[in-house]
């Protein structure tokens, strides 16, 4: 069973490309993907890899967690699931009758 880690502090030139080549010493990667601002395209300096099985996962963990990449100090773990998201956003109360 696959394995997704999150990695935080990558360089924010850092490609899906790079990321995928950094972890495939330590296995078979699935998927890589660097988290990108939508309105920007640009990095947010973090993205998540999956490892084809925990073995392989907690390798990367080991190597990689703390260890340097273009000057930034890694930090690699098991992601967490995703936290649902209340729908709507932006400021403001909710006190839109006032208008």
């Amino acid at each position: 069973m696959s394995t997704k880690l999150y990695v935080g502090s990558l360089p924010y030139s850092t490609n899906e490309q790079q990321l995928s080549e950094l972890f495939a010493q330590y296995g078979t990667v699935q998927s890589a993907k660097v988290i990108t601002d939508r309105y920007t395209g640009q990095s947010r300096g973090f993205g998540f890899v999956e490892m084809a099985t925990g073995e392989e996962a907690q390798k990367a963990i080991a190597a990689l967690n703390g260890s340097s990449m273009g000057g930034r100090t890694l930090v690699v773990n098991e992601a967490r699931p995703q936290e649902k998201r209340a729908y709507g956003g932006g400021g403001g109360g909710g006190d839109r009758d006032r208008w």
